[in-house]
């Protein structure tokens, strides 16, 4: 092994962040570090470390979309910043990140047609493409997994649009429409998942080739983006009716399993899906609140009481999970924002729900995001001519 190996050997295994400072070490480096070759390498040895959440609002009684977002670093020494994505040709609304990638749309009111954006905002490099009659009730996820499909000579993605709709019978069912990097069209796939679930929030988790929607009648909704295959999976908790108050839910990925997270009165319970055929659960972490707030005294107060009160009155939980992934949970705790470290047990204050701005609490978007140095290797013959995957002067 000659020095250029042993430095592509070691270089690769270090993360994302570190890479970024060291390709300014000299153009050799910088050349280096930017080869597909090397990214894939990097993917492969490092994987990608969560670097944070987006978190955007809704109006509550207006079609109207808001334009910023919040993004919260994990790193506790960087600010919680309003943001947009300026290097982008308008405004646009977040929908979904997978693997470093980050899946968009433009406005409702913008035109006839709606357009999605799929960037990395590390490089500001996009492509873009439409789809017709997207409304509020259909829902746009990415599925980008560069172990599936190497990123040496191209970045292939595929973005897939779920819609519920209705037959003559009164039955709900949701169909599946797919788009593909590689040939640049959308095609409308032959699965079909009958459900009268609707979609809840952390729409579309990926996790090894497929694709997670909760829904609001204890299932999970998967589908394989290559199988095109659907399946209805119980959630790991008994059903709701069970609860003397419904708990707070939501889905994430972590170490490529996706997991199921619980805030209830029992405290904050995680599982995890180790077997898709037999919905194998594995009961990964639970934390009493009482125990949260005696390792917390300066932060919580009363939170089982005020868990059990506010849910019979009806109103606004005092706790909500927001978003998971790497073992981060992203949790609203009265009026402020946490992140809870389920391997350390560790709570970190992020900042005021007032500071996100007028609605946070209207059905918000909270995505995670990964520091990434996948290029957007993709044919602008096959892309929209609004493009900018232009590698140069990153």
């Amino acid at each position: 092994m000659n020095a250029g190996d042993i430095l592509f050997d070691v270089l690769s295994r270090l993360p994302t962040k570190t890479l970024l400072e060291m390709r300014l070490v000299s153009k050799a480096w910088d050349r280096l570090i930017l080869d597909p070759l090397f990214v894939q390498a990097q993917f492969q040895k490092s994987g990608l470390a969560l670097s944070g959440f987006m978190f955007q609002e809704k109006y509550q009684k207006c079609l109207d979309d808001i334009k910023t977002f919040t993004y919260m670093p994990i790193d506790a020494d960087s600010k919680v910043q309003k943001m947009v994505f300026g290097f982008l040709p308008e405004d646009v609304v977040i929908l979904q990140s997978c693997n470093g990638l980050v899946c968009c749309r433009s406005g409702f009111r913008t035109r006839q047609s709606t357009t999605i954006y799929v960037c990395n905002p590390l490089f500001k490099k996009w492509v873009s493409f439409e789809v017709a009659q997207l409304d509020r009730f259909s829902n746009i996820a990415l599925a980008f997994d560069p172990i599936l499909n190497p990123v040496i000579t191209a970045t292939n993605f595929k973005v897939v649009r779920i819609q519920q709709l209705e037959n003559e019978q009164e039955e709900m069912y949701y169909t599946f429409e797919i788009y593909s990097s590689e040939t640049g069209t959308w095609k409308e796939s032959n699965e079909v998942c009958y459900s009268d679930g609707n979609l809840l929030k952390n729409k579309g988790i990926y996790a090894k080739g497929v694709l997670h929607w909760l829904t609001d009648t204890d299932q999970i909704l998967a589908f394989d983006t290559e199988k095109e295959l659907s399946l209805l999976m119980p959630s790991p908790i008994p059903a709701l009716e069970m609860f003397i108050n419904p708990p707070g839910t939501c889905i994430g990925e972590s170490r490529g399993l996706l997991h199921f997270i619980v805030i209830c009165e029992d405290g904050i319970i995680v599982w995890c899906l180790d077997d898709y055929f037999e919905t194998k659960w594995t009961h990964k972490h639970s934390k009493q609140l009482q125990v949260i707030e005696d390792e917390n005294p300066n932060m919580f107060f009363q939170l089982y009481k005020n868990m059990q009160e506010k849910r019979v009155a009806g109103m606004d939980p005092c706790m909500d999970p927001l978003a998971f992934k790497d073992e981060v949970l992203l949790m609203r705790v009265y009026s402020t924002i946490y992140f809870y470290h389920t391997e350390t047990s560790k709570v970190m204050e992020v900042c005021s729900v007032a500071s996100l701005g007028p609605n946070p609490y209207v059905d918000p978007s909270a995505i995670p995001y990964s520091l990434s140095l996948i290029p957007l290797n993709v044919s602008l013959s096959q892309s929209d001519s609004n493009n900018n995957t232009n590698p140069s002067k990153n």
